[in-house]
């Protein structure tokens, strides 16, 4: 099995019954690492794929395979590339990698100039995120919007970051902003620029 063997595509309405399989990994995915997670529902998860805020990938016999979904904020000054979950059957094949440049390029499209951002405590995370352009930053340089750091409530790392008044965490920050970094890979097929 290789990276061919999958379609990486925006997520629609037609895709919103693998919302429940989908949260249901992102858990169990971070229950197994021992590590935190915001926990989005079935319907918060839907609701990005009706409005085009997702992208989903499928190995060619059907089988749902992974997703991430872009969430914005601070008035769509800071955009977040979240929710990165592959099938554990299909891990260690690219399949994340993929699924994260296309979401990076759907991220820039949709939101023009943008700074886009992550949190993770995941090597393979930061290492894609480096490959895309992404350079690591201090807290202080992500979003001050309350409503995103309240999603990491539910995170078993929670106390930490609250302790720390938002200033650091267990996550490692990164971001990759279009004023002053560079895109390092090539645009996927099918991510047409706007």
């Amino acid at each position: 099995m290789s990276i061919e063997d999958f379609n990486v595509l925006v997520a629609t309405e037609e895709h919103t019954p693998f919302a429940q399989a989908i949260c249901d990994e992102m858990a169990e995915s971070a229950k197994a690492r021992g590590t935190g997670i915001a926990k989005r529902t079935p319907e918060y998860v839907a609701n990005k794929m009706r409005a085009g805020k997702a992208v989903i990938a499928f190995h060619k016999d059907g089988t749902w395979a992974g997703f991430s979904y872009i969430e914005s904020w601070g008035h769509g000054d800071y955009v977040a590339n979240s929710g990165l979950i592959i099938n554990p059957k299909f891990r260690k094949l690219g399949l994340a990698k993929a699924i994260k440049t296309a979401t990076f390029f759907l991220s820039l499209k949709m939101f023009k100039g943008a700074k886009l951002f992550g949190l993770t405590t995941g090597l393979a995370v930061m290492k894609i995120n480096n490959e895309l352009g992404y350079r690591p930053v201090t807290f202080s340089e992500l979003t001050d919007d309350d409503q995103f750091w309240k999603g990491c409530e539910s995170c078993v790392n929670y106390p930490i970051l609250q302790s720390k008044q938002r200033r650091n965490c267990l996550c490692t920050a990164m971001l990759f902003d279009p004023a002053h970094d560079e895109v390092k890979v090539p645009r996927p097929a099918g991510v047409e620029e706007e």
